[in-house]
């Protein structure tokens, strides 16, 4: 019973360590020949398609080359102008719905941090007022103390 269990039938899987097949050993090879060698022809031949293209081209963008260089330096900041003019569009609009929320109390996010900073500054400027009111006092002569 237990000779039975490790005697299993061969089988042609491709899994390791196990004999395959001669015919199926040349099938895989003449496979991958064919897929090979034909990726292989085909970037042969996108290669030379792209060297008689470039030196085709080579002659006309030498030629055309102070319009299109030019054109393309428009172009590009024409672009880069549009996409900085929506990204400041953008960031507006946020400002202002953020702003718009704040104002009518729904408390967008941050919120509580600007109202801690701004009872900071109050309490900073309330603290200088005072401190300059005593400098003022204490550097007026007498006789000219303003009663308030």
């Amino acid at each position: 019973m237990a000779d039975q269990h490790f005697q299993q039938p061969l089988n042609f899987q491709g899994s390791y360590g196990q004999q395959q097949p001669k015919s199926y050993q040349v099938a895989k090879a003449a496979t991958a020949v064919t897929a090979g060698g034909s990726l292989l022809v085909l970037s042969g031949l996108v290669l030379a398609g792209t060297v008689i293209a470039l030196t085709i081209a080579t002659p006309l963008l030498v030629i055309f080359s102070p319009v299109l260089v030019p054109a393309l330096i428009t172009v590009a900041l024409i672009t880069m102008g549009f996409l900085t003019s929506g990204g400041f569009g953008v960031a507006a609009v946020t400002v202002l719905s953020w702003i718009y929320k704040y104002v009518t109390g729904k408390q967008p996010p941050g919120a509580d941090q600007l109202d801690q900073a701004r009872h900071k500054l109050a309490g900073k400027a309330r603290d200088v007022k005072d401190r300059a009111e005593q400098f003022g006092q204490q550097h007026v002569p007498s006789g000219q103390q303003q009663s308030s």
